[in-house]
C-alpha cells in the first residue's frame, strides 16, 4: 500500500508531511492536489521532509502526500538521443507541444515516446546463458548511435527462454524472457534506473586514452583522458560556457551529455537553438544525433537543479555500458551547490563554510567518482568511458571558496580561467601557470604511438619556455627590458608568439575552431624549432634585431587560421621556410 500523509509545513521547495510512516529515503512522492513530483530527503519518525521538483506556489497545509514506493529514476532506452530534458527527465520539447512554452505544474509526459516503434535486431538466440549487462539486441536510434538493448544491471543471470524476432517494437514491448533460479522475468526495450545509484561495472581501467577536444591549450598542455575528471573554474565573463560548448562540439567522445544546471535562460536558449544546427566534425551528420541536453535554468525549481546532475550521470552511464565513450559537461556545479545550500537552509540544517551544507564535499565526490574508463558487465566484452567536466563559478573569481576547493580534491585536471587573459581578448582564457593535468604521463604513450614519438619532449620544451617567460616578465616589471640578455629577450619574443599563435584559438573561426592532433603536433614542432634555431643563430653572432625582422614570423603567427586540418602538411613546408630564413642570417662583424 502506498504511504499517505498530509502537508504540515511549506517553505519554498521544501515541504514537511506527517503520517508518512513507512516512507523511504529518496522515495518519490506526489505532493498536493496537483500531484507535484517530490523526493523524500529526510525522515524523522513519521514526519518526512520533501524537496519538490515543481513550483510550490499555492500549496497549503492539509493537502495530501502520496508515496510511490520508488526512488527518483530515469527511463533508459532508445529515443533519448536528441532530446531536451529538464532536471528530472521531463521532455521539455514534448511539454511545449502539449501545454505551450511555459511548463505547468503537475504535467506528466513520458520521457521517451511510448507509441513510437523501433526496429529491433536480436543478437542472441534462445537457450543462451545471459547475465546482467548482456546485449540481447540492437536498435539503430540515429545514424550515429546504435542503442544496445541490455539485460538490466540489477537482473539475475539465467537462460533465455524466448527472444523476439527482428521487427518493430515500442519501448514497453517484451523482447526477451529469461529463466533464472528465482523465476522468470521479462526484458523490455527500456528499463528504469535510480539516478543516485551508480550502475555497476566489472572493473576499472587506467585512463590511458586522451579525450581529443581540438583545443590546443587543452590537448597539448593539459590533456584530458577518456574516463577522466576535470573542472573549469572562472569568474563571470572568462568564457566557461563557450569552452564547455567547444568540448561538446568537437571532442571525440561518441555521446555528449550537456547539463545546463542553473545557468541563465538566454545561455541555455542559445544552446538549444545552436546545437541542432551544428555538424559533427567526424561524420558530417547533425551533432544532435549523438547529443542529449538537460536544461535546468536559474528560474526553474531549485530542487530539480539539485537532481539534474544525477539524472545526467545515470543517462551517461547507460551509454557507457554500451561500450561508448561518453562526455558529460555540467555548467555549472556552483549553481548546483547553491541549490544544495538553499534546500539545506530550508531544512534548518547546521551550515558549514559560507553557508554550504557540511556534506557538500561528499556530494561532489559522489558525482565525480561516477567517471571512469571501465570494463562493463555482460557479453560481449566491451570497454566504455564516462568523462566528467564541470564548470565552477566562484564569486569574484575566488578559487579559495568552498565549491572550487572541494572540487579540486576530486578532479585530476584543472583548467583555470584567468580574467586578465579574458580582458585582453585571449581565448580560451586558460592560465597556463595555474592549470594542471594529472593525465600527461598516462596519455603520453598514446600520443607517442598515434601521433609522434617526440610529442612529450616537444610539449615539455614548450611548457618550460612559457614558465621561463613568466619569470622573465617579473624581472622586466622590476628592472626593465634593458636588464635582460638577448637570449632572454628571445624567450620573451617566442613566448608571445606561442601565446598568440598557438594558445589563442578562436571558437568562431571556421578553420581555427577545431585543430586536429596532426596539426597540433606540427604547430608545436614549428614553434619549438623556431626557438631552437633562433637561439643557435644568436650564439653564432646574429643580432636579435635581424631575427625579429624575419618575414616568416608573420606566416608562423597566421598559420593557425590559414592552414586547414586536412592540409596540415603545409606546416612542414613552413618549417623548412623557417630553417632556410634563419640559416641565411649572417653574423654581425664587429670592427
Amino acid at each position: 500500500m502506498p504511504v499517505k500523509g498530509k502537508i504540515v509545513w511549506v517553505a519554498g521547495p521544501a515541504v514537511k508531511a506527517d503520517g508518512m510512516m513507512g516512507a523511504r529515503m529518496y522515495e518519490v512522492v506526489r505532493v498536493g492536489k496537483d500531484g507535484l513530483v517530490g523526493e523524500v530527503i529526510k525522515l524523522t519518525g513519521d514526519v518526512a521532509f520533501i524537496q519538490v521538483y515543481e513550483n510550490t506556489s499555492g500549496l497549503s497545509p492539509g493537502e495530501p502526500v502520496v508515496g510511490t514506493g520508488l526512488p527518483l529514476s530515469v527511463t533508459l532506452g532508445p529515443g533519448m538521443i536528441g532530446s531536451v530534458y529538464d532536471g528530472v527527465q521531463r521532455p521539455l520539447d514534448k511539454i511545449a507541444e502539449r501545454v505551450g512554452p511555459f511548463v505547468k505544474r503537475g504535467v506528466t509526459v513520458p520521457p521517451i515516446p511510448e507509441d513510437k516503434k523501433w526496429h529491433f535486431v536480436p543478437t542472441v538466440k534462445r537457450g543462451e546463458e545471459v547475465e546482467p549487462g548482456t546485449v540481447i539486441g540492437e536498435v539503430q536510434e540515429t545514424p550515429l548511435i546504435t542503442t544496445k538493448i541490455m539485460v538490466p544491471p540489477d537482473a539475475k543471470p539465467g537462460k533465455l527462454v524466448d527472444v523476439a524476432p527482428e521487427g518493430e517494437y515500442t519501448i514497453n514491448d517484451v523482447v526477451a524472457t529469461v529463466e533464472s533460479k528465482d523465476g522468470r522475468y521479462e526484458v523490455r526495450m527500456a528499463h528504469r534506473w535510480p539516478v543516485r545509484v551508480p550502475r555497476p561495472i566489472r572493473r576499472r581501467l587506467d585512463p590511458e586514452v586522451p579525450l581529443i577536444t581540438g583545443q590546443r591549450v587543452l590537448d597539448t598542455l593539459f590533456p584530458m583522458a577518456k574516463g577522466g575528471t576535470g573542472c573549469i573554474p572562472g569568474a563571470f565573463g572568462t568564457g566557461k560556457t563557450v569552452t564547455l560548448h567547444q568540448l561538446a562540439k568537437w571532442s571525440d567522445a561518441k555521446v555528449i551529455l550537456h547539463i545546463g544546471c542553473g545557468e541563465r535562460g538566454n545561455e541555455e536558449a542559445e544552446v538549444l537553438t545552436e546545437f541542432p544546427h551544428l555538424t559533427d566534425p567526424y561524420t558530417g551528420r547533425p551533432l544532435m544525433e549523438r547529443t542529449v541536453l538537460i536544461a535546468n535554468t536559474s528560474n526553474m525549481p531549485v530542487a530539480a537543479r539539485e537532481a539534474s546532475i544525477y539524472t545526467g550521470a545515470a543517462i551517461a552511464e547507460f551509454y557507457r555500458d554500451m561500450g561508448y565513450d561518453v562526455l558529460l559537461v555540467a555548467d555549472s556545479t556552483s549553481r548546483w551547490a547553491e541549490a544544495l545550500r538553499e534546500i539545506s537552509g530550508r531544512l534548518e540544517e547546521m551550515p558549514a563554510e559560507e553557508g554550504y551544507p557540511s556534506y557538500l564535499a561528499s556530494r561532489l565526490a559522489e558525482f565525480y567518482e561516477r567517471a571512469g574508463r571501465v570494463e562493463v558487465l555482460g557479453r560481449p566484452e566491451r570497454v566504455g568511458s564516462l568523462t566528467i567536466v564541470g564548470a565552477v563559478s566562484p564569486p569574484g573569481g575566488d578559487f579559495t571558496e568552498p565549491v572550487t576547493t572541494h572540487t579540486l580534491r576530486f578532479v585530476r585536471t584543472f583548467w583555470a580561467l584567468d580574467p586578465n587573459l579574458a580582458y585582453t581578448r585571449h581565448y580560451p582564457a586558460i592560465n597556463w601557470m595555474m592549470s594542471y593535468s594529472g593525465y600527461v604521463e598516462t596519455v603520453r604513450s598514446w600520443w607517442s604511438s598515434n601521433v609522434a614519438a617526440d610529442w612529450y619532449e616537444l610539449r615539455s620544451y614548450l611548457y618550460r619556455l612559457l614558465r621561463r617567460e613568466e619569470e622573465l616578465l617579473e624581472l622586466v616589471r622590476l628592472l626593465g627590458p634593458e636588464s635582460l640578455a638577448d637570449e632572454e629577450k628571445l624567450i620573451l619574443d617566442v613566448g608571445r608568439m606561442i601565446r598568440e599563435g598557438f594558445l589563442q584559438q578562436s571558437a568562431f573561426d571556421q578553420i581555427d575552431s577545431y585543430c586536429s592532433t596532426k596539426k597540433q603536433y606540427l604547430m608545436l614542432r614549428l614553434f619549438v624549432t623556431f626557438h631552437r634555431l633562433a637561439e643557435e643563430a644568436l650564439n653564432r653572432g646574429v643580432p636579435l634585431a635581424k631575427i625579429r625582422q624575419l618575414p616568416v614570423i608573420a606566416k608562423l603567427m597566421r598559420a593557425k587560421a590559414e592552414v586547414p586540418n586536412e592540409d596540415a602538411d603545409r606546416l612542414l613546408q613552413l618549417e623548412e621556410e623557417v630553417r632556410s630564413a634563419i640559416s641565411a642570417l649572417k653574423p654581425e662583424i664587429v670592427a
